[in-house]
């Protein structure tokens, strides 16, 4: 099945994409995050394209384990062998024009854990050899993480964390080994960033379009159910802390970003854009900084109640 299809955001537009990229840059964004398999492969070139002449200003992040073909865009499988990690990051840096690659990530959630430490060697040889400064695991298992973060250049974790899906086993994990929690969805995949209370697609902003993953949503994207609208349960849970998360100006965006900072000092948000605007807003955020231990402490309750 086209990847783009089943597991993207409907139609986009390349040049406004290079110009979000563009502008996150100009306000301060430095860290950049793809997989070889967004777009099979395409995501990685227009990230290629829009960061070219300004690769040392940045740290640029890519994933590898999914089996795609570029040509066709049709994914089919995974592949968690040294061999095709190799191979993979040979094409990533193709696609993204550069020698190297400063995070490299396993992109198998729930990946071979008896085959784990042979990875993290292989990424240990592909440190050796220039080719990545550091690698992490993108999984939502403490376990599998836990074996990558034995190995001396592993830098992270990515995972999901944000307001409504914390993450404490994961977060004290990163605070043991010095990693950085790479948060995954930290926007609830924009449930945290749009009014979620009303019904219809002019009212809430919702792309649910042929192609967006909302509207058919698998199963661990939980925030959504079918038609692409907000969970109702998950649509309460964002009312009761709205006006914690807007406080002082925020954005409901820049207050699930500021949440995660609170949370925790290891945090490394990665909010997707689209456009000009939505790179604007996410970076706003910083203007702000991290909630208040008091307006945590009040999310916590109303969340836990």
């Amino acid at each position: 099945m086209c990847l783009r299809d089943r597991l993207g955001w409907g139609a986009v537009d390349d040049d406004e994409s290079i110009a979000a990229i563009r502008r996150a840059l100009d306000l301060g964004i430095t860290f950049f995050d793809t997989a070889d398999v967004y777009g099979t492969g395409h995501s990685e070139h227009i990230l290629g394209r829009a960061l070219r002449g300004h690769r040392d200003e940045v740290v640029l992040a890519t994933k590898w384990g999914n089996l795609f073909d570029e040509a066709t865009r049709v994914a089919d499988g995974h592949d968690a062998t040294p061999g095709h990690a190799r191979r993979a990051l040979t094409a990533s840096l193709r696609r993204l024009g550069t020698e190297y690659v400063d995070l490299y990530q396993l992109h198998i959630s729930d990946g071979p854990l008896d085959a784990a430490a042979e990875l993290r060697e292989t990424c240990e040889e592909l440190v050796r050899e220039g080719l990545i400064r550091s690698y992490a695991w993108s999984t939502d298992d403490p376990e599998r993480a836990a074996v990558f973060a034995g190995g001396e250049h592993c830098a992270a974790v990515q995972h999901t964390c944000n307001v409504l899906h914390d993450a404490p086993e994961m977060l004290e994990l990163c605070a043991e080994h010095g990693l950085a929690s790479v948060a995954r969805s930290p926007l609830a995949m924009g449930l945290l960033a749009r009014d979620p209370g009303a019904g219809a697609d002019a009212e809430t902003g919702w792309t649910r379009g042929a192609g967006d993953i909302r509207t058919v949503p698998p199963a661990w994207l939980s925030w959504f159910g079918a038609g692409g609208l907000p969970v109702p349960e998950q649509a309460a849970r964002v009312a009761a802390v709205r006006d914690l998360l807007t406080s002082g100006g925020r954005t409901l965006a820049q207050g699930a970003l500021a949440w995660l900072w609170a949370r925790s000092p290891h945090t490394v948000p990665i909010p997707g854009i689209r456009s000009v605007a939505q790179a604007e807003e996410n970076a706003g955020a910083l203007r702000y900084g991290p909630l208040g231990e008091s307006e945590m402490k009040e999310i916590a309750a109303l969340l836990a109640a």
